[in-house]
């Protein structure tokens, strides 16, 4: 197997933009809803292979022969759930000998250098297969479409405004990671009770649509929201935000729809003397065992990092003809709770590692996700 890093050059697609995306769709929110509880196909105690509903792909047909070199745009490496998803992604080519060569190139978290970096691959003519984790979802629809008119292309992760693609890989989705977290609080509190949403970034599907499926449960139930605010990912901007809504008044939970710096926010709180509320955080480790060393009253909904092996599984599917689920390939989303937190804690692993990683039975881990 051959893992080639590369560079994107500069330049960009000229195409239009597309439409804008609803992010707060009730029809969508009622078949995740549904599909949080329903029983997937595939086998069991391997995730990444499951999947949600019937729907299948033929690709005997696509004619790509194998060896065949795969490339994958990357939106970025830049989080620490990305890290753990791209580890996955680059261990399970190991799986797969009708993967030749592996081109990667990481946007950095940026629309207009992915655009750029797609538009290098097609030029570049070296790609079989493409897969595409757009960096946002209405910026990167042209170029994926774009890309769908010169070979397969199978989109994860965050998805595209476009059904061209073989299959968009991902868990049920944004909507069910909001609906797990507010059910759990509106549970927990009282009509009336505050709630502090924090945002990681805008313009992000499946960050838009935990927002909307959220904010509509803690509405429904009665409760104040006092802010939704954006925090970047930083920690010291989320212990800020967190400080400033405590001057002026109780936070009975916090909301957080992605939670990497989950463990700055608690901190917020015990630095200014208040004892720590209901929580939603997410499946990293320092929270989990955050939760667990506090007896914390919370939850951890997941967008599970196993997804990435499950990307490469699909594009190896497609070099070899065979069918796979689509037009989505919809992967089950577990939510941790209180019973099952004791099964992911675990100190081996690095404090930002993410629990739902699927990577425990691969013959690198612990070693290559950092752990010992």
């Amino acid at each position: 197997m051959k893992l080639i890093l590369s560079a994107a050059g500069a330049l960009s697609l000229s195409l239009a933009p597309a439409q804008a995306q609803n992010f707060n769709d009730p029809e969508e929110f009622a078949k995740q809803q549904e599909q949080l509880q329903a029983q997937p196909n595939g086998p069991e105690g391997e995730p990444w292979l499951q999947y949600i509903g019937d729907g299948m792909v033929e690709t005997g047909d696509l004619g790509i022969e194998a060896p065949a070199t795969v490339c994958f745009s990357n939106a970025g490496v830049n989080n620490p759930w990305r890290v753990v998803g791209f580890t996955n992604m680059t261990e399970e080519l190991a799986n797969h000998q009708s993967i030749g060569e592996f081109i990667h190139v990481d946007a950095e978290g940026s629309d207009d250098k992915q655009i750029a970096d797609i538009d290098d691959l097609l030029a570049g003519g070296n790609c079989d297969v493409m897969i595409v984790s757009p960096n946002t979802t209405a910026a990167l629809t042209p170029a994926v479409e774009q890309a769908c008119e010169s070979m397969p292309v199978i989109v994860f992760d965050r998805g595209v405004n476009t059904d061209c693609p073989v299959t968009y890989v991902h868990p049920v989705g944004g909507y069910g990671f909001g609906i797990e977290g507010a059910e759990f609080i509106a549970g927990e509190l009282d009509e009336g009770d505050n709630v502090l949403m924090l945002r990681i970034l805008p313009g992000v599907d499946v960050l838009e649509t935990r927002y909307s499926a959220g904010r509509r449960i803690l509405d429904e139930a009665g409760l104040n929201v006092v802010g939704a605010e954006f925090t970047d990912g930083d920690n010291a901007r989320t212990k800020s935000i967190v400080e400033d809504y405590l001057m002026r008044g109780d936070i009975d939970a916090v909301w957080m729809d992605a939670g990497a710096t989950a463990v700055a926010a608690i901190e917020a709180f015990e630095d200014s003397g208040y004892e720590i509320p209901v929580f939603v955080g997410e499946d990293q480790q320092d929270f989990l065992r955050k939760w667990e060393e506090e007896g914390m009253t919370a939850i951890a909904p997941t967008y599970p990092t196993y997804q990435w092996r499950t990307a490469v599984i699909a594009a190896a599917r497609v070099i070899e003809g065979e069918a796979l689920p689509g037009p989505e390939w919809v992967l089950p989303q577990p939510a941790i709770t209180e019973e099952t937190l004791a099964e992911y804690v675990n100190p081996a692993m690095p404090p930002l590692h993410y629990a739902m990683c699927g990577c425990e039975t691969m013959e690198t881990y612990p070693e290559a996700w950092g752990g010992n």
